[in-house]
């Protein structure tokens, strides 16, 4: 628990460095690159920064004192992902995300690498098999699912404050310029192009229910759950959704309430993942030009669901047992949102 809780506060840092526009890229740059040294570093603290978030740079000899007192072995994986994914925000800060192939880049290294740091913790812990840590492919998948739903997601937002992460080879494809999909008359553009990302993010599904599904401790079980299922219905709400161009798209508290709850067995999320492609499936447009793509992704994840040909249940508790539970997330619903980012962005509940 320690370990995780540093690893997201150290990282929290680090991304906030990343998201501050305030900070000039000659200070920004060297500054993420050289990061990781200053876990070691027991006097290190930014006191610049313009961001919500800034207190984690405030206070972080706090936090990097709680990090030197972990295991060596926890240390070493924090110190390593913090490394690689100061590097890797370094370099997309100096260029564009332009291909298919650089967007994974870029999510490997903010999301992706959250996933295998995350794994090779829950390996290092002995709660999980050696395998969790050391399949770094599908623990990369883990991340990039998370964040690929983010940037879709959010592209208002970012455009409001002069981010972008669209892949140009998707979006050119659609318009002259990224902004121009908010354009009312761009619209139908628009969401075949908000169409074609999501399929894309798509093909990450079956790594993350393999992922899933070598998991054994519960805990560990449904922290990496939660988010994955919150990540599917978020796409299921954005899919074919011109509303994506002109506010937020967000899930109702009450469905989230609901996905934290059944998301404890790997039959519950092969359920909820196959509820919610088949939402997308009856979404989709015959004049859609990524139609035959989604339709093809959607089969692979059925497939995975659903091997006994018949769709698994997940409502199997007792009265008294969802009583007791919807208690329970309740009174936990503001520390979730506030210790849990994945939740806190999926479900948006509010700021902290």
């Amino acid at each position: 628990r320690h370990a995780v809780c540093i690893f997201y506060l150290v990282l929290r840092a680090l991304d906030t460095v990343e998201d501050d526009m305030t900070i000039s890229l000659d200070v920004k740059v060297p500054m993420l690159q050289e990061f990781h040294s200053y876990l070691y570093q027991p006097e290190w603290k930014y006191m610049e920064s313009k961001e919500k978030d800034r207190q984690v740079l405030e206070d972080f000899p706090t936090i990097s004192m709680e990090f030197r007192n972990l295991s060596k072995v926890y240390q070493d994986v924090i110190s390593d992902t913090c490394h690689k994914m100061g590097v890797g925000m370094a370099e997309f800060l100096e260029k564009k995300v332009d291909s298919e192939h650089e967007w994974d880049e870029y999510c490997h290294y903010v999301a992706g690498l959250v996933g295998i740091g995350l794994s090779r913790l829950f390996s290092a812990s002995e709660l999980e098999d050696p395998i969790v840590g050391q399949d770094t492919e599908l623990a990369n998948s883990m991340g990039l699912f998370l964040q690929k739903t983010n940037i879709i997601r959010d592209y208002l937002e970012d455009q409001l404050v002069g981010r972008e992460f669209w892949p140009k080879e998707v979006w050119s494809r659609y318009a002259k310029k990224l902004s121009d999909l908010a354009k009312p008359e761009n619209i139908d553009m628009a969401v075949q192009c908000l169409n074609e990302l999501i399929t894309n993010a798509l093909h990450h599904v079956p790594d993350v229910l393999t992922y899933l599904s070598r998991l054994r401790n519960q805990s560990v079980f449904n922290f990496c759950a939660i988010p994955q299922v919150m990540a599917i219905a978020t796409l299921a709400a954005c899919y074919n959704n011109k509303q994506v161009f002109r506010g937020v798209v967000k899930i109702r508290k009450g469905q989230a309430v609901t996905l934290m709850m059944d998301a404890t067995n790997i039959q519950a999320v092969k359920a909820i993942m196959y509820q919610y492609v088949e939402e997308i499936y009856q979404k989709i447009p015959s004049t859609d030009p990524s139609s035959n793509k989604t339709q093809q992704v959607i089969a692979s994840i059925r497939a995975m669901s659903l091997p006994s040909g018949s769709k698994a249940s997940h409502h199997h508790y007792s009265p008294i047992y969802l009583s007791c539970a919807m208690l329970l997330a309740a009174l936990s619903w503001q520390y979730l949102s506030t210790i849990s980012r994945a939740t806190e962005e999926y479900v948006q509940a509010g700021e902290n």
